[in-house]
């Protein structure tokens, strides 16, 4: 614990740490892994996976600082929101700009270190992935692009290793990740949905109504589990996968089944307890479905 009261350039560690939601890494990291033993075909060099590592560090606490940043004028109103540390100034606006700077300089510079197309797609990543904090304003199909964002991270993996390899089933997991993320923000929008339509902002249940958006997300859930059984099948990964995409499938209706738009008592579990068996699920069905 002495740890999270380092103070640094950017503020305290802790309020960094809450800042850019760092225990919400979990959701796209193991995604990153899976792709990268994929390509490897099983342990990937480390030179690999520690820089893919790092990047992938450094690129969601980038998008994230910078999404904090964007919705400020949005948290100062939001009463869940107001504690954040950015609201409450316990870290200051020049503070975020410079962590979002450092973040950027350094997954670049990740990038680098893998090979010269890591390199190339950088900026472009990087600027996919800040868009996201825009788009509420326009389109309630936001979950979505940042369902891409995070869905980015198998494709990662697979260029960090070797980006000369076929990626089909890293493909398709880009579209099960973009899926599983869509349906989840969803559920998560329904506690501001109120806030949403009184400031005009495109949240899925905000602009469609509670039961659709519901719809919308199960829909999601469904294209999840469908994808992450192909990805398998163009892997070819033996059985294992398929079982942990069986577990996937009863997750995510159990999901399904606890959010009710009218009673959000369940909203953390289902966001982060259940959510959080995902991806290291999918990471454990990979290692199992390439080792059987």
């Amino acid at each position: 614990m002495r740890a999270l009261t380092w103070s640094t350039p950017f503020g305290q560690f802790a309020d960094i740490c809450r800042m850019i939601r760092i225990e919400h890494s979990i959701f796209a990291l193991p995604y990153a892994w899976a792709g990268a033993f994929l390509t490897a075909g099983g342990l990937p060099p480390a030179w690999s996976l520690i820089f893919l590592t790092l990047g992938m560090v450094a690129a969601r606490s980038f998008a994230m600082a910078f999404n904090r940043l964007v919705d400020l004028p949005f948290d100062r109103d939001n009463p869940r929101t107001q504690n954040r540390p950015l609201v409450t100034g316990a870290v200051s606006v020049r503070q975020t700009w410079a962590f979002c700077a450092l973040m950027a300089v350094l997954f670049v510079a990740s990038c680098a270190a893998l090979n010269d197309v890591c390199l190339w797609l950088s900026v472009p990543a990087l600027l996919f992935s800040a868009i996201y904090s825009l788009l509420k304003r326009f389109t309630p199909l936001c979950h979505f692009w940042l369902g891409a964002t995070l869905g980015l991270a198998p494709l990662a993996g697979w260029l960090a290793v070797n980006p000369q390899a076929p990626g089909l089933a890293h493909i398709l997991l880009f579209f099960a990740v973009t899926f599983w993320v869509a349906a989840f923000d969803i559920y998560y929008a329904f506690q501001d949905m109120d806030f949403d339509q009184a400031f005009s902002l495109y949240s899925a249940p905000a602009s469609w109504g509670p039961e659709s958006a519901l719809r919308m997300a199960a829909f999601s859930h469904t294209m999840t589990a469908i994808f992450l059984v192909l990805a398998g099948l163009a892997a070819n990964l033996s059985w294992p996968w398929h079982a942990v995409c069986l577990l996937i499938a009863c997750v995510l209706l159990a999901e399904h089944r606890l959010m009710r738009p009218q009673d959000l008592r369940h909203v953390n579990t289902v966001f982060f307890t259940l959510n959080g068996l995902i991806s290291p699920a999918v990471l454990a069905g990979v290692l199992l479905g390439i080792c059987f």
